[in-house]
């Protein structure tokens, strides 16, 4: 199994140092591998009622904070697939919050968002166990910053721990 060496400060935009910080020690792949099954479980055992569950009025439902983690981990492990191969061309960001309205994720039963987010995660882990360790080690510019396959690797890892959190102390 690789070792996926942490990203150094200029591999990534500043703004991700909060997810990547949240990644313990060890190695990347076995961690990803026990947040997917975590994770998975976590949200399939969420009661269907409290699925819809929003803790102030304007911030999104339990739902739509799974749907969140779904596509921001389909996107980042976009973006590591299209350095991986050598993209050149810059990635465009995305609208979190235009995806999360767009994903209709509180009209979807919490245990099938739970299933995708499983299913999304193998895909994940797939990807990242067939680069070689110079893959990682490539970059180029997505949401107008430039950032490595190694970066975006952690980021999904980190961004799911920040999400999970964030369930447990405000939703659940």
């Amino acid at each position: 199994m690789i070792d996926i060496p942490r990203p150094a400060a200029g591999e990534f935009n500043p703004y991700y140092a909060q997810y990547i910080a949240l990644v313990p020690e060890g190695n990347l792949l076995e961690i990803l591998t026990r947040q997917g099954m975590e994770f998975g479980a976590q949200v399939k055992a969420i009661p269907e009622g409290r699925a819809s569950f929003r803790y102030e009025p304007a911030k999104w439902s339990v739902a739509q904070v799974v749907s969140h983690v779904n596509d921001a981990e389909r996107i980042f492990v976009c973006r590591a697939l299209c350095f991986s191969r050598g993209e050149k061309a810059p990635l465009p960001s995305f609208d979190e919050k235009a995806y999360a309205a767009a994903a209709a994720a509180d009209q979807r039963h919490i245990a099938d968002i739970g299933t995708e987010f499983e299913a999304i995660r193998r895909a994940t882990l797939t990807l990242f166990s067939g680069m070689t360790e110079s893959m990682f080690g490539m970059g180029g510019v997505a949401s107008g910053n430039p950032i490595t396959v190694r970066a975006l690797a952690y980021i999904v890892a980190g961004h799911c721990f920040h999400h999970a959190a964030i369930l447990k102390e405000r939703y659940l």
